[in-house]
Protein backbone atom coordinates (compact mmCIF):
# COMPACT_ATOMS: atom_id res chain seq x y z
CA UNK A 1 0.00 0.00 0.00
CA UNK A 2 1.25 3.53 -0.56
CA UNK A 3 2.21 5.67 1.89
CA UNK A 4 0.21 8.73 3.00
CA UNK A 5 2.97 11.33 3.76
CA UNK A 6 1.92 13.72 7.22
CA UNK A 7 1.25 17.31 6.80
CA UNK A 8 4.31 18.68 7.15
CA UNK A 9 4.63 21.49 10.06
CA UNK A 10 3.90 24.72 9.55
CA UNK A 11 2.07 24.23 6.61
CA UNK A 12 -1.28 25.91 5.91
CA UNK A 13 -4.56 24.70 7.12
CA UNK A 14 -6.19 22.67 4.63
CA UNK A 15 -3.29 21.83 2.49
CA UNK A 16 -3.30 18.60 0.67
CA UNK A 17 0.14 16.66 1.46
CA UNK A 18 2.68 15.43 -1.23
CA UNK A 19 2.57 11.30 -0.71
CA UNK A 20 5.76 9.53 -0.12
CA UNK A 21 4.83 7.41 -3.27
CA UNK A 22 1.98 8.05 -5.45
CA UNK A 23 -1.18 5.59 -4.38
CA UNK A 24 -2.56 2.81 -6.01
CA UNK A 25 -5.63 4.72 -6.63
CA UNK A 26 -4.31 7.46 -8.95
CA UNK A 27 -2.06 4.58 -10.66
CA UNK A 28 -5.51 3.45 -11.53
CA UNK A 29 -7.10 6.19 -12.79
CA UNK A 30 -3.35 7.19 -14.84
CA UNK A 31 -4.01 3.66 -16.47
CA UNK A 32 -8.01 4.06 -16.71
CA UNK A 33 -7.87 5.57 -20.78
CA UNK A 34 -5.80 3.38 -22.18
CA UNK A 35 -7.97 0.36 -20.67
CA UNK A 36 -11.31 1.71 -21.45
CA UNK A 37 -9.71 2.03 -25.59
CA UNK A 38 -8.36 -1.42 -25.33
CA UNK A 39 -11.79 -2.18 -24.11
CA UNK A 40 -13.85 -0.19 -26.96
CA UNK A 41 -11.51 -1.64 -29.73
CA UNK A 42 -12.01 -5.01 -28.23
CA UNK A 43 -16.06 -4.40 -28.52
CA UNK A 44 -16.12 -3.80 -32.06
CA UNK A 45 -13.42 -6.69 -32.46
CA UNK A 46 -12.87 -10.09 -31.06
CA UNK A 47 -16.44 -8.79 -29.06
CA UNK A 48 -18.29 -7.70 -32.19
CA UNK A 49 -20.15 -10.63 -32.28
CA UNK A 50 -21.02 -11.32 -28.74
CA UNK A 51 -22.23 -7.98 -28.65
CA UNK A 52 -24.27 -8.33 -31.88
CA UNK A 53 -26.07 -11.33 -30.18
CA UNK A 54 -26.97 -9.38 -27.60
CA UNK A 55 -28.00 -6.70 -29.05
CA UNK A 56 -30.31 -8.84 -31.16
CA UNK A 57 -32.05 -10.02 -27.86
CA UNK A 58 -32.65 -6.50 -26.22
CA UNK A 59 -34.97 -6.00 -29.46
CA UNK A 60 -37.18 -9.11 -28.36
CA UNK A 61 -40.30 -7.23 -27.16
CA UNK A 62 -40.32 -8.78 -23.32
CA UNK A 63 -39.72 -6.98 -20.53
CA UNK A 64 -36.07 -5.79 -20.26
CA UNK A 65 -34.33 -5.06 -16.66
CA UNK A 66 -30.86 -4.04 -15.85
CA UNK A 67 -29.11 -4.80 -12.70
CA UNK A 68 -25.90 -4.60 -11.01
CA UNK A 69 -25.15 -3.78 -7.61
CA UNK A 70 -22.52 -1.01 -6.41
CA UNK A 71 -20.35 0.50 -8.65
CA UNK A 72 -22.16 -1.89 -11.28
CA UNK A 73 -25.65 -0.81 -10.68
CA UNK A 74 -24.32 3.01 -11.29
CA UNK A 75 -22.67 1.96 -14.20
CA UNK A 76 -25.93 0.56 -15.48
CA UNK A 77 -27.47 4.10 -14.88
CA UNK A 78 -25.93 5.23 -18.62
CA UNK A 79 -27.33 2.07 -19.96
CA UNK A 80 -30.10 2.52 -18.61
CA UNK A 81 -30.18 6.67 -19.73
CA UNK A 82 -29.11 6.02 -22.98
CA UNK A 83 -31.81 2.93 -23.82
CA UNK A 84 -35.11 5.51 -22.41
CA UNK A 85 -33.06 8.13 -24.16
CA UNK A 86 -33.78 6.14 -27.50
CA UNK A 87 -37.61 4.99 -26.35
CA UNK A 88 -36.49 1.55 -25.29
CA UNK A 89 -38.40 1.60 -22.00
CA UNK A 90 -35.89 -0.58 -18.97
CA UNK A 91 -36.32 -0.84 -15.50
CA UNK A 92 -32.74 -0.28 -13.57
CA UNK A 93 -33.10 -1.99 -10.05
CA UNK A 94 -30.34 -3.19 -7.32
CA UNK A 95 -29.34 -6.34 -7.75
CA UNK A 96 -30.77 -7.28 -3.90
CA UNK A 97 -33.66 -5.61 -4.14
CA UNK A 98 -34.32 -7.75 -7.93
CA UNK A 99 -33.34 -10.84 -5.82
CA UNK A 100 -35.29 -10.24 -2.81
CA UNK A 101 -38.00 -7.71 -3.74
CA UNK A 102 -39.44 -8.14 -7.09
CA UNK A 103 -39.94 -10.71 -9.36
CA UNK A 104 -38.92 -11.38 -12.80
CA UNK A 105 -41.45 -11.44 -15.42
CA UNK A 106 -41.35 -15.15 -17.31
CA UNK A 107 -39.40 -14.66 -20.43
CA UNK A 108 -37.70 -11.03 -19.52
CA UNK A 109 -34.14 -10.39 -21.00
CA UNK A 110 -32.28 -9.48 -17.82
CA UNK A 111 -28.65 -7.95 -18.30
CA UNK A 112 -26.79 -8.78 -15.16
CA UNK A 113 -23.54 -6.30 -14.47
CA UNK A 114 -20.96 -7.45 -12.14
CA UNK A 115 -16.97 -7.17 -12.25
CA UNK A 116 -16.52 -9.63 -10.58
CA UNK A 117 -19.41 -12.13 -11.61
CA UNK A 118 -19.30 -13.51 -8.08
CA UNK A 119 -21.14 -11.35 -5.78
CA UNK A 120 -23.53 -13.43 -3.88
CA UNK A 121 -26.75 -11.47 -4.99
CA UNK A 122 -25.50 -11.93 -8.89
CA UNK A 123 -25.19 -15.58 -8.64
CA UNK A 124 -28.21 -15.94 -7.02
CA UNK A 125 -29.87 -13.92 -9.68
CA UNK A 126 -28.73 -16.30 -12.29
CA UNK A 127 -30.64 -18.84 -10.93
CA UNK A 128 -33.61 -16.91 -10.42
CA UNK A 129 -33.39 -16.16 -14.06
CA UNK A 130 -33.78 -19.47 -14.98
CA UNK A 131 -36.30 -20.17 -13.03
CA UNK A 132 -38.63 -17.98 -14.92
CA UNK A 133 -37.01 -19.33 -18.29
CA UNK A 134 -35.44 -15.25 -18.86
CA UNK A 135 -32.50 -14.75 -20.94
CA UNK A 136 -29.49 -13.31 -19.25
CA UNK A 137 -26.66 -11.05 -21.03
CA UNK A 138 -23.76 -10.76 -18.55
CA UNK A 139 -21.20 -8.01 -18.65
CA UNK A 140 -18.49 -8.51 -16.61
CA UNK A 141 -14.64 -8.63 -16.71
CA UNK A 142 -14.30 -12.30 -15.47
CA UNK A 143 -15.11 -14.93 -18.58
CA UNK A 144 -14.56 -17.67 -16.02
CA UNK A 145 -17.04 -16.40 -13.20
CA UNK A 146 -20.21 -17.95 -11.98
CA UNK A 147 -22.42 -15.39 -13.20
CA UNK A 148 -20.69 -15.95 -17.15
CA UNK A 149 -20.72 -19.48 -16.78
CA UNK A 150 -24.63 -19.07 -16.48
CA UNK A 151 -25.63 -15.81 -18.91
CA UNK A 152 -27.09 -16.82 -22.47
CA UNK A 153 -24.13 -14.39 -23.70
CA UNK A 154 -21.96 -12.47 -22.56
CA UNK A 155 -19.65 -9.63 -23.19
CA UNK A 156 -16.62 -9.28 -21.33
CA UNK A 157 -14.94 -5.91 -20.86
CA UNK A 158 -11.15 -7.25 -21.44
CA UNK A 159 -9.76 -4.80 -18.46
CA UNK A 160 -7.11 -5.34 -16.09
CA UNK A 161 -8.58 -5.52 -12.54
CA UNK A 162 -8.48 -2.46 -10.48
CA UNK A 163 -6.33 -2.16 -6.90
CA UNK A 164 -9.03 -2.24 -4.48
CA UNK A 165 -11.18 0.78 -5.01
CA UNK A 166 -13.26 0.62 -8.40
CA UNK A 167 -12.00 2.82 -11.45
CA UNK A 168 -11.72 1.37 -14.61
CA UNK A 169 -13.54 -1.83 -13.71
CA UNK A 170 -16.42 0.67 -13.05
CA UNK A 171 -16.09 3.01 -16.46
CA UNK A 172 -15.38 -0.46 -18.31
CA UNK A 173 -18.92 -1.65 -17.38
CA UNK A 174 -20.60 1.60 -17.91
CA UNK A 175 -18.78 1.47 -21.66
CA UNK A 176 -20.04 -2.17 -22.19
CA UNK A 177 -23.25 -1.43 -21.56
CA UNK A 178 -23.99 1.63 -23.05
CA UNK A 179 -22.83 0.18 -26.49
CA UNK A 180 -24.98 -2.32 -26.03
CA UNK A 181 -27.98 -0.05 -25.46
CA UNK A 182 -26.45 2.07 -28.31
CA UNK A 183 -26.44 -1.24 -30.90
CA UNK A 184 -29.82 -2.86 -30.05
CA UNK A 185 -31.80 1.21 -30.85
CA UNK A 186 -29.69 1.11 -34.19
CA UNK A 187 -27.11 3.99 -32.75
CA UNK A 188 -23.91 1.95 -33.33
CA UNK A 189 -21.02 3.97 -31.71
CA UNK A 190 -19.14 2.11 -34.44
CA UNK A 191 -18.94 5.11 -36.55
CA UNK A 192 -17.66 7.64 -34.11
CA UNK A 193 -15.19 4.93 -32.47
CA UNK A 194 -12.22 6.73 -33.21
CA UNK A 195 -13.85 10.17 -31.75
CA UNK A 196 -14.33 8.18 -28.93
CA UNK A 197 -10.35 7.28 -28.88
CA UNK A 198 -9.37 10.45 -29.47
CA UNK A 199 -11.34 11.29 -26.81
CA UNK A 200 -9.87 9.07 -24.10
CA UNK A 201 -6.50 10.19 -25.19
CA UNK A 202 -7.27 13.93 -25.12
CA UNK A 203 -8.52 12.96 -21.30
CA UNK A 204 -5.36 11.10 -20.51
CA UNK A 205 -3.42 13.88 -21.19
CA UNK A 206 -5.61 16.43 -19.43
CA UNK A 207 -5.05 14.36 -15.99
CA UNK A 208 -2.09 16.01 -14.32
CA UNK A 209 -3.70 19.46 -15.09
CA UNK A 210 -7.33 18.66 -13.37
CA UNK A 211 -4.96 17.41 -10.11
CA UNK A 212 -3.41 20.51 -10.60
CA UNK A 213 -6.62 22.70 -10.84
CA UNK A 214 -8.37 20.53 -7.55
CA UNK A 215 -5.59 20.83 -4.95
CA UNK A 216 -5.27 24.43 -5.98
CA UNK A 217 -9.08 25.25 -5.92
CA UNK A 218 -9.56 24.75 -1.98
CA UNK A 219 -12.60 22.73 -3.21
CA UNK A 220 -11.44 19.74 -1.24
CA UNK A 221 -10.43 21.78 1.79
CA UNK A 222 -13.75 24.46 2.36
CA UNK A 223 -15.06 22.74 5.57
CA UNK A 224 -16.30 19.28 7.24
CA UNK A 225 -19.94 19.98 5.25
CA UNK A 226 -21.85 17.72 3.33
CA UNK A 227 -20.78 17.11 -0.01
CA UNK A 228 -23.65 16.65 -2.61
CA UNK A 229 -23.75 15.64 -6.27
CA UNK A 230 -25.91 16.08 -9.01
CA UNK A 231 -25.84 15.20 -12.48
CA UNK A 232 -28.97 14.38 -14.91
CA UNK A 233 -29.49 11.88 -17.46
CA UNK A 234 -26.46 9.62 -18.29
CA UNK A 235 -24.38 11.59 -15.87
CA UNK A 236 -26.14 10.22 -13.03
CA UNK A 237 -23.72 7.03 -13.36
CA UNK A 238 -21.07 9.42 -12.30
CA UNK A 239 -22.65 11.31 -9.95
CA UNK A 240 -23.82 7.81 -7.71
CA UNK A 241 -20.13 6.90 -8.45
CA UNK A 242 -18.20 9.83 -7.09
CA UNK A 243 -20.76 9.59 -3.71
CA UNK A 244 -19.01 5.54 -3.93
CA UNK A 245 -15.53 7.27 -3.96
CA UNK A 246 -16.06 9.44 -1.30
CA UNK A 247 -17.22 6.52 1.07
CA UNK A 248 -14.78 4.10 -0.43
CA UNK A 249 -11.75 6.03 -1.02
CA UNK A 250 -12.01 9.04 1.34
CA UNK A 251 -14.25 7.32 4.32
CA UNK A 252 -15.89 10.46 3.83
CA UNK A 253 -20.19 10.92 3.51
CA UNK A 254 -22.00 11.87 0.20
CA UNK A 255 -25.31 12.26 -1.41
CA UNK A 256 -25.94 11.72 -4.75
CA UNK A 257 -29.31 13.39 -6.43
CA UNK A 258 -30.37 14.33 -9.71
CA UNK A 259 -30.02 17.98 -10.40
CA UNK A 260 -34.09 18.85 -11.33
CA UNK A 261 -34.77 16.59 -7.76
CA UNK A 262 -32.33 18.63 -5.67
CA UNK A 263 -34.56 22.04 -6.44
CA UNK A 264 -37.47 19.91 -4.61
CA UNK A 265 -36.70 20.47 -1.41
CA UNK A 266 -33.15 19.30 -0.50
CA UNK A 267 -31.80 23.05 -1.42
CA UNK A 268 -32.94 23.62 2.18
CA UNK A 269 -29.48 22.12 2.96
CA UNK A 270 -27.42 24.93 1.49
CA UNK A 271 -25.45 27.12 3.17
CA UNK A 272 -22.03 28.11 4.13
CA UNK A 273 -19.51 24.96 4.18
CA UNK A 274 -21.71 23.01 1.84
CA UNK A 275 -19.85 21.16 -1.10
CA UNK A 276 -21.63 20.70 -4.93
CA UNK A 277 -20.23 18.70 -7.54
CA UNK A 278 -22.45 19.09 -10.74
CA UNK A 279 -22.00 17.90 -13.64
CA UNK A 280 -23.22 19.60 -16.80
CA UNK A 281 -24.15 17.90 -20.15
CA UNK A 282 -22.85 19.03 -23.32
CA UNK A 283 -26.57 19.62 -24.34
CA UNK A 284 -29.35 19.73 -22.34
CA UNK A 285 -30.61 21.71 -19.28
CA UNK A 286 -26.86 23.74 -19.78
CA UNK A 287 -28.96 27.69 -18.99
CA UNK A 288 -30.53 26.07 -15.65
CA UNK A 289 -27.93 24.32 -13.98
CA UNK A 290 -25.56 27.30 -14.49
CA UNK A 291 -27.88 29.34 -13.14
CA UNK A 292 -28.61 26.70 -9.95
CA UNK A 293 -24.53 26.69 -9.97
CA UNK A 294 -24.85 30.89 -9.40
CA UNK A 295 -27.34 30.19 -7.11
CA UNK A 296 -25.76 27.73 -5.02
CA UNK A 297 -22.51 29.95 -4.66
CA UNK A 298 -24.53 33.26 -3.80
CA UNK A 299 -25.82 31.53 -0.85
CA UNK A 300 -22.36 30.24 0.24
CA UNK A 301 -21.88 26.45 -1.46
CA UNK A 302 -18.90 26.08 -3.19
CA UNK A 303 -18.76 24.69 -6.22
CA UNK A 304 -17.10 22.12 -8.58
CA UNK A 305 -18.14 21.99 -12.27
CA UNK A 306 -17.51 19.15 -14.63
CA UNK A 307 -18.24 19.38 -18.34
CA UNK A 308 -17.58 20.77 -21.83
CA UNK A 309 -16.78 24.24 -22.62
CA UNK A 310 -17.57 25.87 -19.01
CA UNK A 311 -16.14 29.36 -18.31
CA UNK A 312 -13.33 29.47 -15.63
CA UNK A 313 -15.12 31.90 -13.41
CA UNK A 314 -18.65 29.86 -13.27
CA UNK A 315 -17.69 27.95 -9.93
CA UNK A 316 -15.18 27.56 -7.34
CA UNK A 317 -13.23 24.85 -9.67
CA UNK A 318 -14.41 24.19 -12.84
CA UNK A 319 -12.91 21.15 -14.97
CA UNK A 320 -13.90 21.47 -18.43
CA UNK A 321 -13.47 17.89 -20.26
CA UNK A 322 -11.98 17.53 -24.05
CA UNK A 323 -14.04 17.34 -26.93
CA UNK A 324 -16.50 14.21 -27.01
CA UNK A 325 -20.06 13.45 -28.00
CA UNK A 326 -22.80 14.69 -25.56
CA UNK A 327 -24.25 11.21 -25.21
CA UNK A 328 -20.85 9.69 -24.21
CA UNK A 329 -19.27 12.69 -21.99
CA UNK A 330 -19.97 10.30 -19.12
CA UNK A 331 -17.48 7.91 -20.08
CA UNK A 332 -14.62 10.68 -19.28
CA UNK A 333 -16.30 12.97 -17.22
CA UNK A 334 -15.50 10.23 -14.03
CA UNK A 335 -11.90 10.93 -14.20
CA UNK A 336 -12.13 14.18 -12.25
CA UNK A 337 -13.76 13.30 -9.50
CA UNK A 338 -11.83 9.65 -9.02
CA UNK A 339 -8.62 12.50 -9.23
CA UNK A 340 -10.60 14.78 -6.45
CA UNK A 341 -11.41 11.31 -3.64
CA UNK A 342 -7.73 10.24 -4.12
CA UNK A 343 -6.85 14.36 -3.31
CA UNK A 344 -9.46 14.38 -0.57
CA UNK A 345 -8.16 10.85 1.05
CA UNK A 346 -4.58 12.81 1.35
CA UNK A 347 -6.14 15.62 2.44
CA UNK A 348 -8.00 13.63 5.48
CA UNK A 349 -5.04 11.16 6.04
CA UNK A 350 -7.14 7.88 4.75
CA UNK A 351 -5.45 5.47 2.92
CA UNK A 352 -7.58 4.82 -0.24
CA UNK A 353 -5.91 1.73 -1.47
CA UNK A 354 -7.31 -0.46 1.68
CA UNK A 355 -11.00 -1.23 3.05
CA UNK A 356 -11.13 -0.57 6.44
CA UNK A 357 -14.55 -3.45 6.65
CA UNK A 358 -15.46 -3.76 3.04
CA UNK A 359 -14.69 -7.42 1.25
CA UNK A 360 -13.20 -7.56 -2.20
CA UNK A 361 -15.90 -9.55 -3.22
CA UNK A 362 -19.11 -9.64 -1.28
CA UNK A 363 -19.92 -13.19 -1.00
CA UNK A 364 -22.47 -13.73 1.73
CA UNK A 365 -25.52 -11.16 2.64
CA UNK A 366 -25.06 -10.78 6.44
CA UNK A 367 -23.10 -7.68 8.23
CA UNK A 368 -20.92 -5.16 7.34
CA UNK A 369 -18.26 -7.42 5.31
CA UNK A 370 -14.90 -9.37 6.29
CA UNK A 371 -11.29 -8.68 6.88
CA UNK A 372 -9.85 -5.49 4.99
CA UNK A 373 -7.23 -7.59 2.59
CA UNK A 374 -8.43 -10.07 -0.04
CA UNK A 375 -8.79 -14.35 1.12
CA UNK A 376 -5.99 -15.90 1.02
CA UNK A 377 -4.64 -16.96 -1.93
CA UNK A 378 -7.16 -14.57 -4.14
CA UNK A 379 -4.83 -12.04 -6.33
CA UNK A 380 -6.02 -8.83 -7.88
CA UNK A 381 -6.42 -10.84 -11.14
CA UNK A 382 -8.98 -13.19 -9.33
CA UNK A 383 -11.38 -10.58 -8.17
Amino acid sequence: MADIAEPRAGSPAGTIPAAASETRLFADILNEPAQLARSLVHMFGDGKPALDAAAAVLRKPSPLIISGIGASWHAGMAMQARLLDSGLPALLIDASELLHSAEVPRGATVVLLSRSGKSTEIVQLVQKCRAKSASIVAITNQADSPLAQGADIVLNTSTEFDHAVSVTTYTAIALASALLAAEATDRSAQPIVNDLLQSLSNAEAQIPAWRKAIEQSGWLSAGDGPTYFLARGAGLASCHEARLLWEEAAKRPATALTSGGFRHGPQEIVREGLCVGMWIDAEKMRAQDLELTRDLRRHGARVLLIGQELEQGAADCVLNLPPIPAQWQFLIDIIPIQIAAERLAALRGEDPDAFRLCSYIVENEGGLGHAAQPPTGIGKDQR
